[in-house]
């Protein structure tokens, strides 16, 4: 191969380079400009809404809150009293508890009053057989509450558990040790109830990090600011994007993800589709995906909606190893679910789901990782040759730091500008000081977690959830 040869595939390769991060970039901005729209609209609109009129109706919808519970002994008793805290009037809440192998059914039987019931369950979608039975209250004051509790078969295996016992019109899907707002289901039911030229299939809303705030009888008292730099990091990643990404591809009607930690959904749609996937690490993204499939092969109209109010807040990952654990298991879910759906990629007939969502995702999700450490690695083989461009080279990393901490900022501003949720004094000052040390701190923990993720999904076929220790949201206030 003589060199011409070999300098025009080097132009071959920088170009291609220099288009995906272009291109990547441009979609970052017009995402954040459609979100920043969406938002305010979403805003204003809202302004007026008496949710009192929600929460007091009796003809409100019915819902059930499902949520799996394996090995919550800790917290499990305060986490049961946030869910059974709504405001909204119509709904009831399951604890599906997966064949726990500590104590936390014998805790809720005490705390509230359970006892074994007869109960007939309508099994619509396989699941792990009962163990010890389903438990209701004695107590009124926990008539809302069932217990389930079933042979272990993971979370997605006990979300369809929850499925087949709610008899309510509409499931929120969620962990059982995050915490609700007391208003979240009135507002993630708006959107059922407001849109009638089309079926609402599921709703999603901004998930927050709990790290550090103070948290009592199941209630948000006060927001603090975490304290190590992991959670500051991933505070700043949250609110870039659910600020500044799904509210673009609500407008879209893009959407392919509802967070796993809360999502309503039409129950009738999801028992249609066969409920959530077993057999995948990313239950959520694949339910969603596969309820549009449905949804676009049976050729009804329907929306993916999103609320960017902050309705439920969870613990975040404090340490490296549990963060790479989490994000290794987000990267192999995303994998499964693209391969598992890849006939809507770039298919007309499945819209913008096929054409749009798909594409972006398979490209500046799935692969975006891979291309980066592709990069690095032809970075390093060039510079071993001695044949960097220094100049263009630090002039195109310069570019994309600021470029990152700029957008940053965007979301840091967009924060403050809407739902401003950090207000103690000097907190966004901290928060922009963070998103220039972000591509430092977290950037390469996530590129690393989503190459292992790769490698596992592709030569470790026996990995499955991986270690997600959590501590516990239940804070109160030290002198």
């Amino acid at each position: 191969m003589n060199t011409s040869t070999v300098q025009i595939i080097i132009f071959i390769i920088h170009f291609l380079f220099f288009v995906y991060a272009c291109t990547a970039i441009a979609s970052y901005i017009i995402l954040a400009i459609i979100s920043s729209k969406e938002t305010i609209e979403y805003m204003k609109k809202n302004s007026f809404v008496n949710y009192k009129e929600i929460l007091s109706s009796t003809i409100s919808p019915s819902i059930t809150i499902i949520a799996p519970a394996y090995n919550e002994s800790l917290n499990i008793i305060e986490n049961v009293r946030s869910l059974l805290s709504s405001h909204y009037v119509n709904y009831d809440v399951v604890i599906v508890n997966d064949g726990s192998k500590d104590d936390s059914l014998e805790k809720m039987i005490v705390a509230y009053d359970l006892v074994k019931v007869d109960f007939l369950i309508n099994q619509q979608i396989p699941t792990k057989p009962i163990r010890a039975g389903v438990f209701k209250s004695t107590n009124p004051a926990f008539e809302k509450l069932t217990v389930v509790d079933k042979v272990n078969g993971g979370k997605a295996d006990a979300l369809n558990m929850g499925l087949n016992i709610s008899k309510s019109d509409y499931v929120a899907c969620i962990d059982v040790d995050c915490l609700l707002l007391e208003n979240s289901l009135q507002k993630m039911i708006k959107p059922f109830l407001e849109v009638t030229d089309k079926t609402v299939i599921a709703t999603g809303g901004v998930i927050r990090i709990a790290n550090s705030c103070i948290i009592k009888d199941g209630k948000l008292l006060d927001v603090n600011f975490p304290k190590k730099l992991i959670e500051k990091a991933q505070i700043l990643e949250y609110i870039r994007a659910f600020l500044l990404g799904r509210m673009a591809w609500s407008r879209l009607n893009g959407l392919l993800v509802i967070s796993g930690a809360f999502g309503l959904f039409n129950k009738k749609v999801a028992i249609e589709v066969g409920g959530y996937d077993t057999n995948t690490v990313g239950e959520d993204m694949e339910l969603i995906v596969r309820m549009r499939r449905y949804m676009e092969e049976t050729k009804q109209k329907y929306k993916v909606a999103y609320i960017p109010d902050p309705l439920c807040w969870t613990e975040a990952p404090d340490n490296y190893k549990i963060f790479i654990s989490q994000r290794n298991r987000w990267t192999r879910g995303t994998i499964e679910t693209l391969r598992m759906h890849r006939k809507v990629a770039f298919n007309p007939k499945y819209k913008s789901l096929g054409l749009l969502s798909y594409p972006y995702w398979l490209f500046y999700e799935r692969l975006a990782p891979v291309i980066e450490a592709i990069g690095i690695i032809y970075f390093i083989i060039l510079a071993a040759l001695n044949e960097v461009r220094w100049d263009y080279a630090l002039a195109f990393i310069i570019l994309a730091y600021l470029f990152a901490v700029l957008f940053s900022i965007v979301a840091i501003f967009s924060e403050e500008l809407t739902y401003h949720q950090y207000k103690k004094k000097g907190t966004g000052f901290k928060l922009i000081m963070i998103s220039m040390l972000e591509p430092f701190v977290l950037h390469p923990f996530i590129l690393y977690a989503a190459i292992r993720g790769n490698m596992d999904y592709y030569f470790n076929k026996k990995k499955k959830w991986g270690e997600m220790t959590r501590k516990g949201m239940t804070k109160t206030e030290t002198n």
